[in-house]
């Protein structure tokens, strides 16, 4: 980590964990910023964290407590968005990175919101479903005093879903005294929610995907395809991609990986998980591998949809690709990066590959502002010239400025972001 950050008191400057990786990024951006630079500060500085201890009633009648947390990181540009996450290993500086990196994504694919997260340390397996429920609600009590469809709106992330989202906006109604459907997206299509919003993380991933692949001299049909988990963004990637004539030939999820050359079934592997809970022992492969040698994979495209820093200086020299699409949130720590470039791997970062999502919510915002709710076709083919124009600027950044499509995309986001922070000014 370099010397001259300031770092505030509460994180352990041994291991910084991922705002690590966030600060090294925001370093290599830094000397692209022109002018706007003696701003970038702002960036290294969430604007606002909140830490709060949510207490619950155990079904068995004992009082549990959980760490919860809300930062929000910039709000230059709009209000606060970003996902809230249940996980045990949820920590305050993960939180912060991961509003951050929507800060970034924000700003990368233009839509008008700022950078904000959420989590709770709990491993929600452990809980009933009226534990959840209560869990949920306490947390949003204890946020409500910072958000808002004016101020921030939280969304699904890891562990969470449209059940959670529509826990939330109860809640925070019934603390405002009226329905405000914009305080959360990602909610049940009966309350407000966007048509195309379940799947609009994974159907970005392959949006650029096919873009990057162009690009590359890459063919869809038939490109080898590997995905690391194979949930709500891996699972719906590896289904488009397999649509458009590519082969999925691995999927790992916690519990290992299963191979088959000539492409999985991939309708038939979600049906396996849905029953078994795992890949593990899914009858259409042809080999099941242990969790680490997923990476020893030759593939075409790889997808890393899981979680944090999974590809590391240790497993990147094994990989065996010629594009990355992070439909995760910073799988690629910095040093893994420079090895994979240094490979000629073509790397679509997170903050761009995985923006679906949130474009998606920002049309559910939309929609529930005007009580006006489009199709999905309106939808898929709206998400699909964002994130196209999104790539194809991107893409004329890293040419001109001759940088990794991660540098190129901060800059283009760092700049809108710095600009709006430039123009405003400073209160008071």
């Amino acid at each position: 980590m370099t010397t001259q950050h300031a770092l505030p008191s509460y994180l352990n400057p041994d291991d910084l964990g991922p705002w690590g990786v966030y600060l090294q990024q925001i370093d290599r951006v830094t000397p692209h910023l022109g002018h706007l630079s003696r701003w970038v500060e702002t960036l290294k500085r969430p604007k606002r964290i909140l830490t709060v201890d949510v207490p619950i009633e155990r079904d068995d009648g004992s009082i549990a407590h959980y760490e919860g947390y809300r930062v929000q990181h910039n709000m230059s540009r709009g209000p606060g968005k970003g996902g809230v996450r249940f996980h045990q290993d949820v920590t305050l500086s993960e939180v912060m990175a991961l509003s951050a990196w929507m800060t970034v994504k924000n700003a990368a694919v233009n839509v008008p919101y700022g950078g904000a997260k959420g989590g709770i340390r709990v491993d929600p397996k452990t809980l009933s479903k009226g534990e959840l429920q209560r869990l949920t609600r306490r947390y949003t009590s204890e946020i409500s005093l910072i958000i808002g469809p004016t101020k921030d709106i939280p969304a699904p992330d890891v562990n969470t879903n449209e059940q959670v989202m529509a826990w939330m906006m109860d809640s925070y109604a019934m603390i405002e005294g009226n329905l405000s459907t914009g305080v959360v997206t990602g909610k049940p299509i009966s309350l407000g929610g966007s048509l195309g919003r379940r799947e609009a993380t994974g159907r970005g991933v392959f949006v650029v995907g096919r873009e990057a692949a162009a690009k590359r001299g890459v063919k869809i049909e038939g490109a080898r395809v590997a995905v690391q988990g194979f949930g709500n963004v891996g699972g719906v990637a590896a289904t488009m991609f397999a649509e458009a004539g590519s082969k999925v030939i691995a999927v790992q999820d916690h519990t290992g990986t299963v191979v088959h050359q000539g492409g999985l079934d991939v309708a038939r592997l979600h049906q396996h998980v849905a029953e078994c809970g795992s890949v593990t022992g899914f009858a259409g492969a042809e080999a099941f591998l242990d969790r680490d040698a997923f990476w020893d994979v030759e593939s075409d495209i790889l997808i890393p949809a899981a979680l944090e820093q999974q590809i590391t200086a240790k497993n990147a020299p094994r990989i065996r690709t010629k594009i990355i699409l992070e439909g995760a949130n910073g799988p690629t720590t910095p040093e893994a990066d420079d090895i994979l470039n240094d490979k000629d791997v073509l790397i679509v970062p997170d903050v761009l590959a995985n923006a679906g999502g949130v474009t998606v919510s920002y049309f559910e915002w939309v929609q529930d502002f005007s009580s006006f709710f489009w199709t999905e076709d309106e939808i898929n083919a709206r998400l699909t010239r964002i994130m196209q124009d999104a790539f194809n600027a991107v893409w004329t950044v890293a040419q001109e400025k001759k940088v990794t499509l991660r540098t190129a995309t901060f800059i283009l986001a760092c700049t809108r972001v710095l600009q709006a922070r430039e123009v405003r000014g400073l209160y008071p």
